[in-house]
């Protein structure tokens, strides 16, 4: 009997192409549907919640394949963590019902974080999970740009221009920078991104916190609704997916 078993999925994206399969380099969705095949002696194609971007980290993806192993779903995050590589961790596993999908259901929200370093020099240490700004940020400005972004709005100027989506309006319920020393972490939560969203957001955050714009100029580049108003892309090792909750509340962290 097949039973659909969903997998919170943590991982170092720094060595990979990305979640998605793809031809061009080894990805998340690749290592996975490869370790679960051999775990289980089926072919397995997981479905995933969040088909992040190459160099790009997660603590809470999500994924669901379809199984008849005899291995109980609550013991497979066990089972396939002793043949993954150090960089994915499954760190919960559970049995869904057969029609759940981790991209089709009400009332989800997505928490992202993107992580600055602030300092003149880099710190080797978190070169992989942090991006470099050596100039120095006002983050009480960052804050003030930071406000225009909660709520819902036309985030088209927020995307890239390769996203292939006819509805680019998305709310978001939270939008907090935090500072701790050189760390300044960018916290945003919603019903949705669009490809590119939360970096271009932290782009023009970061642009704000130089003073090469003022704040309002983030309620400008929402308003002008073009891509090219908001300048260029954060870089996606600062990037980390937290969490996703849905409708029944449960969180995936």
């Amino acid at each position: 009997m097949s039973r659909r078993v969903k997998l919170t999925v943590s991982y170092d994206g720094t060595d990979y192409c990305g979640w998605q399969v793809q031809p061009n380099g080894i990805t998340v969705e690749e290592v996975l549907n490869r370790v679960i095949s051999k775990v289980t002696g089926e072919d397995i194609h997981i479905i995933g919640a969040s088909r992040t971007d190459s160099g790009v980290h997660a603590l809470g993806n999500v994924a669901v394949f379809d199984t008849s192993s005899s291995i109980p779903p609550e013991r497979m995050a066990y089972a396939l963590n002793q043949k993954l590589p150090d960089d994915i961790v499954i760190r919960h596993s559970c049995e869904v019902p057969t029609a759940w999908h981790p991209r089709y259901q009400d009332h989800v929200t997505k928490t992202y974080e993107y992580h600055i370093y602030n300092s003149p020099m880099n710190n080797p240490l978190k070169r992989r999970y942090s991006s470099h700004v050596s100039f120095p940020l006002n983050v009480e400005a960052m804050k003030r740009g930071a406000a225009y972004i909660i709520g819902e709005h036309d985030f088209v100027s927020f995307c890239n221009i390769k996203t292939n989506v006819e509805d680019t309006v998305r709310t978001v319920y939270s939008l907090d920078i935090l500072q701790n020393g050189e760390d300044i972490t960018i916290r945003i939560t919603g019903n949705g991104f669009l490809y590119n969203m939360v970096r271009i957001i932290a782009g023009v955050l970061i642009r704000v916190g130089r003073g090469f714009y003022e704040p309002e100029r983030v309620k400008e580049i929402l308003n002008e609704k073009v891509r090219t108003a908001a300048g260029v892309t954060a870089p996606a090792n600062g990037l980390v997916l937290v969490e996703i909750k849905y409708d029944d509340n449960e969180s995936v962290r």
